[in-house]
């Protein structure tokens, strides 16, 4: 008896394994699409086949999906028919979709659902683990004139009651010029900030706000804005608008490079560093290191002997108004 139920769970076992690997093929060839209800206050899902083809293929396609009635009479497109799709480019991990100038007219609420819709569904394109926004070729843009940058799933919380804006506290680890401007030091800061600033975000707001310490130099221009910060497998890419490439030319430049990578890296979850001014790698930090390569941290840089601890604290936590028509999906909000 015990032989025989024995092979009756082994029988049992055997198909489970074989209806679990029916059921991952069918996963494989599917897509979920991500659209609005007819209020335009949550999100729809419905499955579609997976389309074949090269990435740039998939994105295009599901991209029109998007643009498309779904099948469902309770569900909308989500991206308006007012709303055309002028480009579609993938530059790594990276996927950018620019649309003309009436996306703009979307209201606040409306736009953070379709922009959550979108990158859920164009993450699901192989190799895809960040979307950016551009209307009319230019950067996407808050109600407050901050860049948007690239977004993952993870830029989005579900139902995110009382804890969307806690305030934190951390200690970074930061590298400016010395007053050689030849040479790196350490300034390990303690900062509060807000549950929803992505910490590699942080790391280059304080590279940007300067040294605490006397006798440092701050290396970038305080003018310069981030348009997108992310990380994927290790490697943290970092675009700055071109005024970044404004510089103070008694700090050399690898002291300022190595300012951001030793900075960044100082992160658990950074290995390298890339970075590239209004979106092009093709240039150069200045005249020697090329913007696209991908670098490392550089002690060998550093002004050995040299560290201060410096207690600081960021202003209030920027308090940044979230949609409170739809309780399914908000974006995280940025400073």
């Amino acid at each position: 008896m015990k032989k025989y139920i024995s092979i009756f769970l082994s029988l049992i076992l055997l198909v489970s394994l074989m209806l679990s690997g029916c059921g991952n093929e069918k996963d494989k060839d599917e897509a979920d699409i991500y659209y609005l209800n007819l209020t335009g206050t949550s999100m729809a899902v419905e499955e579609h086949d997976k389309p074949d083809g090269a990435p740039e293929e998939q994105a295009i396609a599901l991209l029109e999906l998007l643009h498309s009635q779904p099948q469902e009479s309770d569900f909308r497109q989500t991206i308006p028919k007012s709303v055309s799709i002028r480009d579609v480019v993938i530059n790594g991990y990276m996927l950018t979709v620019d649309f003309s100038e009436e996306y703009k007219n979307l209201s606040t609420t409306e736009e953070i659902l379709v922009r959550a819709a979108i990158v859920r569904t164009m993450v699901q394109v192989e190799g895809i683990s960040f979307v950016s926004f551009l209307v009319e070729g230019a950067p996407l843009t808050d109600v407050n004139g901050n860049y948007i940058g690239g977004m993952s799933v993870d830029s989005f919380v579900e139902n995110p009651g009382a804890q969307i804006n806690t305030s934190l506290t951390t200690s970074l680890n930061l590298y400016f010029a010395d007053e050689t401007g030849t040479k790196l030091e350490k300034e390990t800061r303690r900062v509060h900030y807000s549950s929803n600033i992505s910490m590699e975000k942080l790391v280059m707001e304080q590279i940007i706000d300067g040294p605490k310490k006397q006798g440092l130099q701050g290396v970038i221009s305080p003018e310069t804005k981030i348009i997108n910060i992310s990380v994927a497998e290790g490697i943290c890419y970092v675009n700055m608008d071109s005024t970044f490439l404004i510089q103070n030319e008694n700090i050399a430049e690898d002291v300022l490079l190595y300012s951001i990578v030793n900075s960044l890296t100082e992160l658990p979850n950074v290995e390298k560093v890339q970075i590239s001014v209004n979106g092009d790698t093709s240039g150069k930090v200045r005249y020697q290191f090329e913007l696209g390569t991908m670098y490392e941290h550089n002690d060998s840089i550093l002004n050995q002997g040299t560290s201060d601890s410096t207690e600081t604290e960021l202003t209030d936590p920027e308090e940044t108004e979230t949609p409170n028509d739809s309780d399914e999906i908000i974006e995280k909000t940025k400073k």
